[in-house]
């Protein structure tokens, strides 16, 4: 079962899951929030054989699962608990909203994934719970302090915590896992590097945060390869349990080095080929409670023997190229 398997990083999920596995997927999403049916529909295009392995459940998890719908469900193996409002300047503008829906999604996969009883459920979260790095410092690793700066990266430490709960309590087979921005085709045009494709290309004045001096820097990694580390994990790193543990696995997903927000807009216009106009917008007054600089340390599941698959200058260049190829995917 992927939840929010019409989001960005979910349908990317999906679709890895569909090329690299036989397996039948429940595919969950409320598509009331960014989830959208045109990015499954896209996935599933051509291939019968998929459509076949997938059952689409529309299911706004801000409720609970109705018992019926769990006992429709079957044998489920595996969850993957992508669904989550993942937007830091929406989560300031309106937290309280914001915070309970996140919350909520949490309570009912997890409240789901006590009756159906799979192997592992894999709950992903985001690098922001740890709070910043320094410039040019390293990542935090697994199980560094918990210090959220903003009402998203609260919401999704909330759910960790729950999560942890049910996998003491309930024995859920719960394993958090943490990654870092995420790219690739058909994301939500509010992001980073869609907002970059579509101001340079346009000829507009891209907003760059940061300001002389300490420009503002990700890792980014692309949707594909936090798929396949996911999978790798279901694979080759089954869940310890209470009391042999006294806390569940964790894993971070990390990108290549990271990059600044002004390098990545030069190197998009350079793909694009036209020129940068951009403007620095401060970050603290800009966006209270945003982190110029976040981290992972990664070795642990570099050691485990997961590589990531997909390079990040090639599939930057064809992410921006396949971006202006299928310029809807820019429109609000």
């Amino acid at each position: 079962m992927v939840t929010g398997a019409g989001g960005f990083i979910g349908h990317h999920v999906l679709e890895h899951l569909l090329v690299n596995t036989d397996w039948q997927i429940l595919a969950t999403d409320s598509f009331r929030h960014k989830g959208k049916t045109d990015r499954i529909a896209e996935v599933l295009h051509g291939h019968p054989d998929w459509a076949a392995r997938v059952t689409i459940i529309t299911h706004d998890l801000a409720a609970p699962f109705t018992q019926a719908t769990v006992d429709r469900m079957g044998e489920v193996d595996y969850v993957i608990a992508m669904a989550s409002e993942s937007h830091v300047d929406r989560s300031i503008a309106d937290p309280a909203p914001f915070i309970r829906n996140n919350v909520n999604v949490a309570l009912s996969t997890l409240e789901a994934a006590r009756t159906l009883r799979p192997r592992t459920v894999i709950m992903i979260g985001t690098d922001e719970v740890y709070g910043p790095v320094e410039r040019g410092g390293g990542g935090h690793p697994e199980w560094a302090a918990i210090l959220p700066s903003n009402p998203y990266a609260a919401s999704k430490a909330a759910q960790e915590a729950i999560a942890i709960s049910y996998w003491r309590t309930y024995g859920v087979p719960v394993v958090l896992v943490n990654c870092m921005n995420a790219y690739a085709q058909r994301q939500d045009p509010e992001k980073f590097l869609p907002l970059l494709i579509k101001h340079i290309s346009t000829g507009v004045t891209a907003p760059i945060h940061g300001r002389p001096g300490d420009i503002g820097s990700r890792h980014y990694i692309h949707a594909r390869n936090i798929a396949d580390a996911l999978l790798f994990i279901f694979r080759e790193m089954p869940p310890v349990k209470f009391p042999v543990a006294d806390r569940p696995d964790r894993y971070n997903i990390a990108g290549a080095e990271p990059i600044s927000n002004l390098d990545l807009a030069a190197e998009v216009a350079r793909i694009i080929g036209k020129p940068l106009r951009y403007e620095l917008i401060d970050f603290h007054s800009a966006r209270p409670g945003h982190d110029p600089h976040y981290g992972l340390d990664m070795g642990k599941l570099t050691a485990a023997g997961w590589k990531p698959p997909v390079d990040f200058a090639e599939s930057l260049e064809h992410t921006v190229r396949w971006t202006l190829a299928h310029e809807h995917w820019l429109e609000d």
